[in-house]
């Protein structure tokens, strides 16, 4: 691992911390090198009298990334990995030498509006019981990014989800625990979780709670962390008042092995560590059964897919993926 040294801060002249910026971004890179650059480009056209530093964690890329980052960008800090140590390793790598009183995990394949940082950081301010917050997230075409405001995948969220029965009822709360579809995604309000695309969580409460569960590779280490921070009693907020762009790749593309069994290995690893003990034996063979199939089924229907040009993303995967690298369904 090689760190640069410390940069100076960019940003305004309020600064709330005497000791360090007011918010610490995070970006994961892997082989993403225009995408990186983009998304740093953003952040540096924000008008925001809140201070931040940039530190950028390379996962060991082939692309000339780091060599690019620091050409157009040499105040930003970064820690090159000689390896590829998976998303919730390099964020914590980064949260070790982070000086913000927040840190805002940041997906490489983002681009963030010119008020995301005065509009996130002055909401977080004026809310001090909120351990986290988002922002509005939404795709190239405009849509929403569902995975920015989320409840917790309980066995019968997921349920309802999987089977499809939250979309044949979508105005029922009781069917949409998961996505949250009853819920405009205009308005403002607690949810369970969000999403690491865009993740604005307070200093104190990663003192409290930790950094992400290393224990995940990729996918499900943000729900994770959500659900640890609601455990310890701070709030978390979805507040769309601004929105950023997520360049997430399609899914008619076909996904490597590893991308397949990472995402299914992490709805158990979330289950076996919040939920079984509070369920029973015929609950937690139920979940088993319906990971185990989901697995199998997305093995079959990938083989089937016909394999086209992919690009890497942050994690270190490609990015022909159709689900967020925080999505688990069980």
């Amino acid at each position: 691992m090689v760190v640069t040294a410390d940069a100076p801060l960019r940003g305004g002249s309020k600064n709330n911390n005497n000791y360090g910026p007011d918010v610490s971004i995070i970006i994961v890179n892997y082989n993403t090198r225009q995408l990186t650059l983009d998304c740093l480009a953003s952040v540096y056209k924000s008008i925001t009298s809140f201070q931040y530093e940039l530190i950028v964690v390379d996962n060991a890329s082939h692309d000339g990334t780091v060599e690019a980052i620091r050409d157009a960008y040499p105040e930003v800090r970064m820690i090159a990995n000689r390896d590829n140590t998976g998303f919730a390793v390099a964020n914590n790598q980064a949260m070790e030498i982070a000086k913000g009183r927040y840190i805002l995990l940041l997906n490489s394949d983002t681009v963030v509006q010119t008020d995301t940082l005065e509009i996130m950081i002055g909401f977080m301010d004026r809310h001090p019981e909120m351990g986290a917050s988002g922002c509005k997230v939404i795709l190239p075409d405009g849509s929403l990014d569902k995975a920015c405001k989320r409840g917790f995948p309980t066995p019968s969220a997921s349920f309802y989800y999987a089977f499809g029965i939250s979309r044949m009822f979508p105005d029922r709360p009781k069917f949409n625990q998961y996505q949250l579809g009853h819920l405009s995604p205009d308005d403002e309000y607690p949810v369970d979780c969000l999403v690491g695309a865009f993740m604005l969580v307070r200093r104190e409460t990663i003192d409290q709670v930790g950094g992400l569960d290393e224990t995940f590779f990729m996918y499900g280490e943000d729900i994770d962390w959500c659900y640890r921070i609601k455990e310890a009693g701070w709030g978390i907020y979805y507040y769309p008042r601004t929105y950023i762009v997520h360049y997430k790749g399609g899914s008619a593309r076909r996904k490597p092995m590893k991308i397949i069994y990472e995402f299914h290995r992490a709805m158990w690893v979330f289950h076996r560590k919040h939920y079984a003990k509070r369920y029973g034996l015929l609950t937690n063979t139920a979940v088993w059964l319906g990971i185990s199939l989901k697995f199998s089924l997305s093995l079959i229907s990938n083989k089937l897919v016909r394999p086209g040009p992919q690009k890497e993303s942050a994690s270190g995967h490609t990015a022909a993926v159709h689900e967020t690298s925080s999505e688990v369904k069980t």
